[in-house]
């Protein structure tokens, strides 16, 4: 039992109250103007971690790493690493480097002299740097190619020699700025697991910004999520998706089908919610954290509904009667919106567990969709 505790506390350091953070950015705030960028945000980032900030476009998570990094100065709070605040530190100071969303690749030079450009300042001997160059190659699997011009190469070598450059100086910390959305579907995902191999044998910390939920929930030992120039939850990829504390994030991190409603009834353990939008009462498991009276919405994500052509059995079960109204083939999946008898559309995920090419329930069928009470979540705001 203590062995499995001080494991759990090495991998999640976060949960070790006697675990020092290498990176602190404390209160910090960013106006332009009347413009409030990023509104006093905490976090409390560990060393070795892959630490992914997401939110929709101008959420101010740019903007977070760009103070990191020193190319903006924050207008409130300080940032510390290692314990020094990086207040009086310039960017080139600073043991970060950043991989910026464009890769910023000089096309009059080779991939040699890209890679090697950040050693320029360092005043290393030419065959150290020779040396380090080759090295940062071999590490991105292109050392074959360093002669080639960055138009001779694909988006996802582009991507490799942006990444080597970065990681040339040996930065205690890495910020990479939406560093895979110029790859295509394929050689994205297979470029996350590139990243995090990599991340793991060189212990340096990534902090990664993405507009892509999915990208962040591969990646991410953990993930803080952003609205508005504020941070509204910071947990593990499997902590924001299951146990979301907002209607953004449940709504932003995936999809769920969201119910408003009142709460009617608050039994042990079990909360009743009365919900016009499907005519009637929606059960959710719940610790008694709310009260009768106050309005609630229940988020349920779509692989924990289910689907099928005649009523459950379950008393204290949840069911909706419907019509397939849209469905969607993803292949291994299908995506069903079901319009209920209330008129609210409610989307379930099956997997296409048989091989076949006819669908067990199609267009225009009759439906129940079902779920458990503990399949949901309840949220106040």
């Amino acid at each position: 039992m203590i062995a499995t505790q001080s494991k759990q506390l090495a991998d999640r350091p976060w949960l070790d109250p006697k675990a020092t953070p290498q990176i602190v950015i404390d209160a910090v705030g960013k106006t332009y103007g009347a413009t409030q960028a990023v509104s006093d945000v905490s976090l409390s980032i560990y060393r070795g971690e892959i630490f992914a900030l997401v939110g929709s476009s101008g959420c101010g998570k740019t903007t977070l790493l760009r103070m990191l990094a020193g190319f903006t100065q924050p207008s409130a709070g300080r940032i510390t690493i290692d314990g020094v605040d990086m207040a009086p530190v310039p960017p080139h100071g600073r043991p970060v480097n950043m991989m910026f969303q464009s890769y910023a690749l000089f096309p009059h030079m080779s991939v040699t002299q890209n890679v090697g450009y950040g050693l320029r300042r360092m005043g290393l001997p030419a065959a150290q740097r020779r040396e380090r160059v080759q090295q940062a190659l071999d590490m991105v699997q292109l050392g074959a190619l360093g002669e080639r011009r960055p138009h001779q190469l694909s988006g996802g070598q582009r991507q490799r020699v942006a990444l080597a450059r970065a990681l040339i100086r040996r930065p205690k910390v890495l910020l990479l700025d939406e560093p895979l959305s110029a790859l295509d579907k394929k050689l994205r995902e297979q470029t996350q697991f590139e990243l995090m191999d990599l991340q793991y044998r060189l212990g340096i910390t990534f902090i990664v910004v993405t507009h892509d939920q999915d990208e962040a929930m591969a990646l991410a030992s953990r993930i803080a999520v952003m609205d508005h120039g504020r941070v509204l939850q910071v947990g593990t990829p499997a902590e924001i998706y299951e146990f979301p504390r907002s209607r953004f994030v449940a709504d932003f991190v995936g999809t769920a089908n969201l119910f408003e409603g009142t709460v009617c009834a608050c039994g042990p353990g079990l909360v009743t919610v009365q919900c016009p939008q499907i005519g009637g009462e929606l059960r959710v498991d719940d610790r008694g954290s709310f009260e009768i009276g106050q309005q609630v919405w229940v988020a349920l994500r779509p692989e924990k509904a289910r689907l099928a052509r005649e009523p459950g059995t379950a008393e204290q079960g949840n069911e909706l009667r419907g019509t397939v109204w849209e469905l969607g083939y993803l292949g291994n999946r299908s995506v069903y919106r079901v319009r209920t008898t209330a008129g609210k559309i409610v989307t379930v995920l099956a997997q296409n567990q048989r091989r076949t090419s006819e669908a067990a329930i199609d267009w225009s069928d009759e439906v129940f969709v079902s779920w458990s009470p503990d399949a949901a979540v309840l949220l106040s705001s």
